[in-house]
């Protein structure tokens, strides 16, 4: 069985078998008397009644898109808040952060992927820590490069790196094999500890290792970032399609939604600070 890099999707129920899947081919309703290959006996956090069906992908299409409305909307309310009043901008960025991170955590130990209310939890949170991050990268009063059509770039890159890396997983240009899981939780467990051991770094001597500071290195290792990002997608897509076919019950397309919105908001997050990085020039 294949991991996903992305935790919340590790601790989602898991299909009997493997193999390649294909995302979205599962058929709704269809029996759930395995309970994902343990039988009907054995205790299951996401057993559900008798009129519960199975997931589909219109499941994990609609709920990701309610969480990505939830998190746009905020994170434009987060964003005039801070426009108004800049002394919130710092708030929101701490705070959102913080609370957004509990809750992932909250919901990968605590089982609670599949639960709407820490779902939509978590899109508020990182609304406001968006929308605030996005104003201090682009308002000169912050060190940013003003201007607000780079927060249009990096949404459009955001999203076109998605729609790309969804167009290579269904036309298999690259498959999903062991090797390949390993390799990119190898890298993103990396790019982690650099990342931590910059901030630590900081502390002590200005910029720490560069790796943030908008020179050479930073810019590198923001690609690798977003590289990393965008191949973790594959991963995402490919838990996602055993969900489906292993007849996960309807609510884990809200586990879905959270892992894949996980992913995208460090997607943007780097593509913005990249982007920061070439207009300061």
């Amino acid at each position: 069985m294949r991991t996903s890099s992305n935790p919340v999707f590790r601790n989602l129920p898991k299909q009997q078998g493997g193999g390649y899947a294909t995302f979205g081919t599962a058929t709704a309703g269809a029996s759930q008397a395995a309970q994902f290959g343990q039988p009907q006996t054995q205790a299951d956090p996401y057993q559900t009644g008798p009129t519960s069906r199975a997931m589909t992908i219109d499941d994990v299409v609609t709920k990701t898109g309610i969480t990505l409305g939830v998190l746009s909307i905020t994170a434009i309310v987060a964003y005039l808040l801070v426009d108004n009043n800049t002394n919130l901008a710092a708030p929101f960025v701490i705070g959102g952060g913080l609370v957004g991170l509990g809750l992932v955590l909250f919901a990968t130990f605590g089982r609670k992927m599949d639960n709407k209310a820490v779902v939509l939890a978590y899109a508020v949170a990182e609304g406001f820590f968006l929308g605030a991050l996005s104003f201090m990268f682009t308002d000169v009063e912050f060190g940013g490069v003003g201007g607000s059509a780079l927060i249009a770039q990096a949404i459009l890159g955001t999203f076109g790196v998605f729609f790309g890396m969804l167009v290579v997983y269904k036309t298999g240009a690259i498959r999903v094999t062991p090797r390949l899981t390993r390799m990119i939780i190898g890298a993103l467990i990396g790019v982690v500890v650099l990342a931590l051991g910059n901030l630590v770094a900081s502390f002590f001597m200005d910029g720490g290792f560069g790796l943030r500071d908008g020179g050479p290195i930073a810019i590198i290792f923001s690609l690798v970032c977003i590289g990393i990002a965008a191949f973790s997608f594959l991963l995402d897509f490919d838990q996602a399609d055993q969900l489906i076919r292993g007849q996960a019950p309807e609510k884990a397309a809200w586990g879905v939604a959270l892992g894949l919105t996980i992913t995208l908001v460090w997607l943007y997050v780097e593509i913005l600070r990249l982007l920061s990085y070439f207009n300061n020039d």
